[in-house]
């Protein structure tokens, strides 16, 4: 009688984080966005952005932003990084891209007709995304501020800004973490 060697994943390591998901991420920015007390501690600008850099699962980069009325991210992604996101408060809308771009080499690229995407996220509504997520973030109320729970892994490396005319989108510049932190 013969046995079969079976195989089977890499033990996790004692000690070490489990690298997160996606579904990890979301399940975090669920949570964090439930927790009243500390939605209600970030402060608010009426001018500007806000945010606090929190503690995310597993090594990772989260944020508790503050957006104000008619605020936004311009177009961009988060380079090597999946993530989440939730509205915490308020609506937030996203336009994103649904298509894969080249990750280097290109300034320029002329985007096909129907890749674009519209999502509008009320409190408690968000989503994950994968790799080379191309979108934008608004608040498009007149007169209310939003409030989001943000989650990154690996931590954001970079992160890469566009412009877009029509269905031209054009690579501008490239941040580094240092730059907004």
């Amino acid at each position: 009688m013969s046995v079969s060697p079976s195989v089977s994943a890499p033990a996790q390591v004692p000690g070490t984080p489990k690298t997160p998901t996606q579904a990890d991420l979301l399940d975090f920015v669920r949570r964090t966005a439930a927790d009243a007390e500390l939605i209600a501690s970030l402060p608010l600008d009426p001018e500007g952005r806000t945010w606090v850099r929190l503690e995310g699962p597993g090594g990772s980069e989260a944020w508790l932003i503050g957006w104000p009325p008619g605020t936004g991210t311009g177009w961009h992604d988060h380079a090597d990084s999946v993530g989440a996101f939730l509205t915490a408060a308020g609506e937030l809308k996203e336009n994103s891209l649904a298509a894969r771009l080249p990750t280097d080499g290109w300034k320029t690229l002329e985007l096909t007709e129907g890749v674009d995407r519209e999502r509008r996220l009320a409190a408690g509504q968000g989503r994950g995304f994968g790799h080379h997520h191309v979108h934008e973030v608004l608040n498009e109320s007149l007169d209310r501020h939003a409030i989001s729970v943000h989650a990154y892994y690996p931590p954001l490396p970079q992160i890469r800004r566009y412009s877009r005319t029509g269905q031209v989108l054009r690579l501008e510049h490239v941040e580094r973490p240092q730059d907004w932190q």
